[in-house]
């Protein structure tokens, strides 16, 4: 703890989208990734966008008004079974570019339906 705060862990990423593109996310978050669409509270779902839960990561798409997928800014999503991940996305058409310049991690970077960067990483096996 510093300075009377401490942080636990991070509750949600959000990730800009385009208005009108929330079917594209639910094919790409929930469809190819597996994740659980959560509804939003009605204030915010006035808004557009859509949210989506799986395991212990919460990813937001938000609407906004010009839409630019980054080409750097990313979440980086710890993951079990990066290859076979890997294999899922690369089955639906997302490219899938490994990288090994993280020591004690196999990643990989891809994009979603939108082109936001997404990096998913795992542990190296120890010994």
């Amino acid at each position: 703890m510093t300075a009377g705060f401490g942080f636990e862990r991070l509750h949600h990423v959000q990730l800009d989208m385009p208005a009108g593109a929330e079917e594209l996310c639910r094919a790409f978050w929930a469809g190819v990734l597996g994740m659980t669409e959560i509804e939003k509270p009605p204030v915010l779902a006035a808004r557009g966008g859509c949210w989506f839960r799986g395991g212990g990561v919460e990813v937001h798409l938000g609407v906004v008004a010009r839409f630019t997928p980054s080409a750097k800014a990313h979440p980086g999503i710890l993951v079990h079974g990066l290859d076979g991940l890997a294999a899922r996305l690369a089955a639906h058409g997302h490219r899938v570019v490994r990288d090994g310049n993280l020591p004690g991690y196999r990643r990989f970077h891809c994009t979603d339906g939108l082109g936001n960067r997404l990096e998913f990483l795992e542990p190296e096996p120890v010994g």
